[in-house]
């Protein structure tokens, strides 16, 4: 998926710029046409196009979210209307960016708009499709508490997942990041220091000193233009991310790397099918709900995949048939076969997320726990030699100076 900048007017004439994710131009200019506004411009953010649009980056927490949800359920169940229910979450919010987007979904209901398209609407990244089409299945079949309620089920469980994926991640890059500093602390600061003593001395160094010490005096220079030329690289390598070309290549390279290729491309059927389940146990038909989920993959490749299978879909083909012919694994495909043919897709599609989500949490573990023996001993391994040729010459004068006649 590919990030587009759209310049469009409401009803009153008031213009905006904003972002959307779309698969191409003509996605993003049709979704707001519909939604009844004057398309003036749609360009793609490609490698180096500027114009940054000032509502791209709002951000809420998805717990914030999350919870306000289930508290709207909970105020509808008890039989307030819609409206009513928005009013009062809206006073009662901490985030101030939630706050002014539920008062911008009550004022464009207010007008007239369903939630459905008052929410869809609105700029902020965690309103995605897959919620919007929820709300759209809820208001359709009349059973908008029910839908809801499924909605923040797969969001809690999703989250739950992410979380324990990043406390998995987390160890290694503290280590990561604290052998750095003090590589680099070495180098820049506690070799210099060896080298002006050595230089006062006047004796011959061993090799590896030398060769350390060089180092040290040339990393004064080096360092900072190492650092600013790593910056430049990844604000480029960013911005390259987000054309359509750039977001491919660098999928197809994450998905083919070895070992963390499989888990990458495992944790994204695995959300997909969890999104997929959600939406057509809430009523979605199965187009739809394909291209929804597809929407809301972060892999461009498997994107495509489901993009391509809900055409095949549309044309009578079975999913599993459909998603063969993409990019997916075999065993998920083996599974929601045996779920069209017994008619429990959805449950099905439930039993491949929980699958494929353990598998994911056991293999970076087990990845992980490999990775992480074998960083200490690399790393242990370099500050061995740094300290052995730094005190070498120390050892060598000492020992010289024992030596009877020396």
């Amino acid at each position: 998926m590919a990030e587009y900048l759209i310049r469009v007017a409401d009803e009153r004439g008031s213009v905006q710029e904003r972002v959307e994710a779309a698969a191409s131009s003509a996605e993003v200019r049709d979704r707001f046409a519909q939604q009844g506004y004057h398309v003036f411009s749609v360009k793609e953010r490609g490698l180096l196009s500027g114009g940054e649009a000032r509502f791209g980056k709002r951000r809420i927490k998805l717990e914030d979210f999350i919870l306000f949800n289930q508290q709207f359920v909970t105020l509808i169940r008890a039989g307030l209307p819609i409206l009513t229910s928005l009013d009062l979450l809206s006073k009662r919010q901490r985030s101030e960016m939630l706050k002014g987007v539920i008062g911008s979904v009550s004022e464009r209901v207010k007008n007239g708009e369903s939630l459905s398209q008052a929410f869809a609407a609105q700029r902020s990244k965690v309103v995605s499709n897959i919620y919007t089409t929820t709300l759209l299945a809820g208001e359709k079949s009349g059973n908008l508490e029910e839908v809801l309620s499924r909605y923040i089920s797969f969001q809690r469980v999703a989250l739950s997942f992410r979380k324990k994926l990043k406390a998995s991640l987390l160890y290694p890059l503290l280590l990561v990041t604290a052998i750095l500093i003090m590589f680099v602390f070495l180098i820049t600061y506690v070799v210099p220091q060896f080298g002006s003593l050595y230089s006062t001395l006047h004796v011959q160094l061993p090799a590896s000193t030398e060769f350390l010490l060089e180092v040290g005096k040339q990393s004064r220079y080096w360092v900072p233009i190492l650092i600013a030329s790593i910056i430049l690289i990844v604000f480029v390598a960013m911005r390259w991310s987000r054309s359509n070309t750039g977001a491919l290549q660098l999928d197809r390279f994450r998905l083919n790397f070895p070992i963390f290729g499989n888990i990458y491309e495992k944790y994204q059927v695995a959300a997909f099918s969890r999104m997929l389940s959600t939406l057509l146990a809430g009523g979605i038909p199965l187009v739809q709900a394909l291209e929804t989920a597809g929407t809301s993959l972060t892999s461009p490749t498997l994107a495509q995949t489901a993009r391509e299978s809900a055409v095949r879909v549309r044309e009578g083909r079975s999913l599993a048939k459909s998603l063969s012919q993409g990019r997916f694994p075999d065993l998920a495909i083996e599974m929601i076969e045996v779920g069209e043919s017994t008619g429990a897709l959805p449950a099905m599609l439930n039993s491949i997320s929980d699958f494929f989500e353990e598998d994911v949490q056991t293999a970076l573990t087990a990845a992980l726990s490999l990775i992480e023996p074998a960083i200490l001993i690399l790393m242990g391994i370099v500050v061995a030699f740094v300290l052995i040729s730094l005190y070498l010459p120390i050892f060598s004068i000492g020992s010289a100076a024992t030596t009877p006649g020396g």
